[in-house]
């Protein structure tokens, strides 16, 4: 099987046992697609009783966990074991309710990758700040979601240098 091939199998299997997470199944969180290099991803996120809140919108919360991990997951896919990455802090600004299906997509470029690569080269610690944007069917923006990820190069690769 070759490395792209590989590669394509993770994705899937990513999104396949994302999709089967106890906390998305319960706030009614769908991951549709993970690209097999691991640079987009896009999640759904329909409106039920069990993430409906108090005035009949998307409950915070849910819209906040269904934008959690995939810059992380994306960028450490992306750059390899050599990295350490890690959700540093988040902040979320609700934007309008959400009456109905919500979603987000990820996007890493060549760009960032390139820019995380020579900030970590030294072994020093890079916080890129990211943006990621939830917006309902009509795409009509519902809420904005900014996150600081920690990235570091391992100190074994460090050492390889």
């Amino acid at each position: 099987m070759s490395s792209a091939a590989k590669l394509a199998a993770r994705a899937r299997r990513l999104r396949w046992l994302m999709n089967l997470y106890p906390p998305y199944l319960g706030a009614g969180i769908r991951v549709q697609e993970i690209s097999p290099d691991f640079r987009r991803a896009r999640v759904k996120m329909g409106l039920g009783w069990y993430n409906r809140n108090y005035v009949g919108t998307q409950f915070g919360g849910s819209l906040y966990a269904m934008t959690d991990p995939f810059y992380m997951l994306l960028i450490m896919e992306s750059l390899g074991r050599d990295y350490i990455v890690w959700d540093k802090a988040a902040s979320i600004d609700f934007v309008s309710p959400g009456k109905g299906p919500v979603y987000a997509e990820f996007i890493i470029d060549d760009g960032l990758l390139e820019e995380i690569r020579q900030r970590t080269a030294s072994g020093e610690k890079y916080l890129p700040q990211l943006q990621v944007e939830v917006r309902d069917g009509q795409g009509e923006l519902v809420a904005r979601v900014d996150k600081t990820l920690y990235v570091r190069l391992k100190p074994r690769a460090r050492q390889a240098v």
